[in-house]
């Protein structure tokens, strides 16, 4: 009789298990696990660690790779987040979570992917300069340099609290201090920002050095051999519209002025006694007709023409003379 009542409590766990085990081998019901505010803690400071999982338990667990004692990691089970601190050198390392569900307690699902949390101020903090100086254009070459007195093994730069890659190994430098040098490649927007660098042992690879004071890396314009000789930063540059609202009025401005003073000078004082000279005033003419009359019929006319003149008039001592003929 107690066969049928124990039948489905044994069964049930087999089953589940026999279901996870493909998605436990594709690695599907792995959860995520992640560091608030950063992975990068200093020494007495908190860290909130988050355990996520599309498949929906709702318990998690945590366990340190190296095997560290780490007291309140000992036995617990937490539902997305645990808050660890104050951190010390012994909290540095690599964690993993796993997660199930609170009705399956002994059904735990495959470990998330590591995450590396980096204690920090364990030694003296190291320099931070960058080539060339803070200040770039875009397209030049940014290197950063990371030096300190301290024997470290290895350098490691940071932007906006973010990890830029593999650590770097120390050369001495011209003056005898460890240094790395960071090639960010040619300037662009995106490398603007505050960078830091620590510094570190072989035998401690999670315990950091204090930071550097922060640099602030500013990335702007063009390179000066790409930008064009003929724009200026400024804002109007660029802007053919501008450029034709400005030299249009202008233009026509000095056509008019131009226009202007030649009408003056062709119509001035000159132009105007040079045009009274070529009228005929009647005023100014003195006509004096002889008529004569030959046998023949015909009629003589003789005109006798003073030239006008500006000056006042005066008994004209050179009068043109010419005589028309006329037929009866």
């Amino acid at each position: 009789s107690s066969g049928p009542e124990t039948l489905p409590q044994t069964l049930f766990p087999l089953l589940s298990q026999a279901l996870w085990a493909p998605t436990g081998d594709c690695g599907h019901d792995k959860p995520s696990l992640s560091a608030w505010p950063s992975p990068v803690v200093p020494q007495g400071q908190h860290v909130t660690l988050r355990c996520q999982s599309p498949l929906g338990f709702d318990r998690f667990r945590l366990h340190k790779d190296d095997r560290t004692n780490v007291p309140e990691l000992q036995g617990i089970i937490f539902w997305k987040n645990f808050l660890m601190g104050p951190v010390t050198e012994a909290h540095a390392g690599t964690y993993r979570c796993h997660g199930h569900y609170s009705h399956l307690p002994n059904l735990w699902s495959a470990p998330s992917d590591p995450l590396e949390i980096v204690v920090t101020g364990l030694s003296k903090k190291p320099s931070l300069s960058a080539q060339g100086g803070p200040v770039v254009r875009s397209g030049e070459n940014v290197t950063l340099v990371c030096s300190s007195e301290s024997a470290f093994d290895q350098f490691h730069l940071l932007r906006e609290g973010v990890n830029l890659g593999r650590p770097l190994a120390g050369g001495r430098g011209p003056r005898g201090a460890l240094q790395a040098e960071f090639p960010l490649g040619p300037g662009t927007p995106d490398h603007s920002g505050v960078y830091r660098c620590y510094g570190s042992f072989t035998r401690s690879p999670y315990s950091w050095s204090d930071s550097s004071d922060p640099l602030y890396l500013s990335v702007t314009g063009n390179s000066s051999s790409s930008q064009p000789l003929h724009t200026k930063p400024n804002s109007n540059s660029g802007n053919p519209r501008h450029l034709h609202a400005l030299v249009g009025p202008s233009v026509a401005f000095v056509f008019l002025v131009s226009l202007i003073s030649f009408l003056i000078h062709h119509w001035g004082p000159d132009a105007k006694g040079k045009s009274q000279e070529e009228r005929p005033d009647p005023d100014a003419e003195e006509l004096k007709e002889l008529t004569y009359t030959d046998l023949d019929c015909s009629v003589f006319t003789q005109k006798i023409i003073t030239p006008t003149s500006q000056r006042p008039r005066e008994p004209s001592t050179n009068a043109s003379v010419y005589m028309d003929l006329a037929t009866c």
